[in-house]
């Protein structure tokens, strides 16, 4: 162990040393104490405060990660951006071609349509020639047969005179009757096919027949069987105030027709015909005598 008296030598030597150091840094304290002004504890907070959020803000920029634009690409980002360049191109080109060939496509199917479309108007118009040709043969052959019948009604009332006024003697007869009674026979015979082939040719014969709708459109249209629901006829308007009329006329043979209008591209029945059939069968009834 070391002696008391050691001890004390070196306790004394160490408040020397703390001695020294105090009056070395005395006069620096002086002039801190001299310079600064008194601070509140409030003061001294809200200091402390902003030194902290001005280090935080001064942290954030120097922690801030660089501008990745600034950056120069490597190859390989390089390449992946080339390729997906190219991807897109090929994509939109891809659309464009498709859109060119949907059209192309589309305006081939409607020229098509197009074509169609007059050549069934051709083919329709040259058959109504036709048949008004044959509509005008026909009239024609009427007014003969009309001739006819009156030539054939004298020569039926000549005979019933004949044989009114006696049978002469020796008069010739032919499956037993007399020739005037044959004659007669005969002639009211031909008169009657006369009549028939008449009403053959009136039952061939077109008539006129007026259709007609009634109610607010821009577009009416009446379809058939008349021309088996193809072509239809159009009809036109007539504008009395508080309605419109639209009319046409069909040339049609006697017999029974189902009709139905379109109205602006809609299926309507009209009340002025009777209807036959039912939910989307069901059509107007026209009767032509």
């Amino acid at each position: 162990m070391l002696p008391s008296s050691s001890l004390r030598i070196n306790s004394l030597g160490l408040d020397h040393l703390l001695q020294a150091s105090l009056e070395r840094f005395q006069p620096r304290f002086a002039s801190w104490r001299r310079y600064s002004s008194p601070m509140s504890l409030e003061d001294e907070f809200l200091s402390v405060q902003s030194n902290k959020v001005a280090n935080t803000e001064e942290d954030d920029l120097n922690d801030s990660p660089e501008d990745p634009l600034s950056k120069p690409l490597s190859p390989e980002e390089v390449n992946m951006s080339m390729r997906m360049l190219f991807i897109l191109f090929d994509f939109f080109a891809n659309v464009v071609i498709s859109q060119q060939l949907k059209s192309l496509l589309a305006n081939s199917e409607r020229t098509k349509l197009i074509k169609k479309l007059s050549e069934a108007n051709q083919q329709n118009r040259f058959l109504k020639r036709q048949l008004y040709g044959k509509e005008d043969a026909l009239v024609k052959f009427k007014s003969e047969l009309a001739v006819m019948e009156l030539e054939v009604q004298a020569l039926v009332a000549l005979a019933e005179e004949i044989a009114k006024s006696g049978i002469p003697e020796g008069s010739r007869r032919i499956n037993g009757k007399y020739i005037h009674s044959h004659l007669l026979s005969r002639l009211e015979a031909i008169c009657e096919k006369l009549k028939e082939q008449i009403k053959d040719v009136d039952a061939a014969q077109s008539n006129e027949v007026p259709v007609s709708w009634v109610g607010m459109a821009e577009s009416v249209q009446v379809m058939g069987s008349f021309d088996g629901w193809s072509q239809g006829e159009h009809l036109s308007p007539e504008y009395t105030g508080s309605y419109t009329k639209f009319s046409t006329t069909l040339m049609l043979r006697p017999g029974r027709y189902e009709i139905k209008f379109l109205v602006d591209g809609e299926w309507r029945l009209s009340p002025e015909f009777p209807t036959v059939g039912e939910g989307l069968m069901e059509n107007n009834l026209l009767i032509v005598k």
